[in-house]
């Protein structure tokens, strides 16, 4: 694949990693209150990976260490957030 395709999915990887910000951030106005919303995470997940993938590429050790144990936190997170989710629905 071309320089210029793998430049994107850089970019594309860092846009997403970064929005995750601005969703965090807008969330957290509309409530008055810091507040991670679940997209938070999602965001996290899809930037981390699109990075990932774009490090192996690279073959870069640390940006490849870095996302990579990023995402088993993302994914943790979101493992928790599902079984609040299910905790609550059960006791209602």
């Amino acid at each position: 694949m071309s320089e210029t395709f793998w430049i994107v999915i850089g970019f594309a990887g860092q846009l997403l990693f970064t929005s995750r910000f601005l969703v965090q951030w807008l969330a957290s106005e509309r409530r008055r209150e810091s507040v991670v919303p679940v997209a938070f995470w999602w965001l996290s997940l899809a930037g981390g990976l699109t990075l990932l993938t774009y490090a192996l590429y690279r073959q870069d050790p640390v940006f490849i260490m870095g996302q990579g144990m990023g995402i088993f936190i993302y994914l943790r997170n979101l493992m928790l957030l599902s079984r609040s989710a299910k905790e609550k629905t059960a006791c209602q």
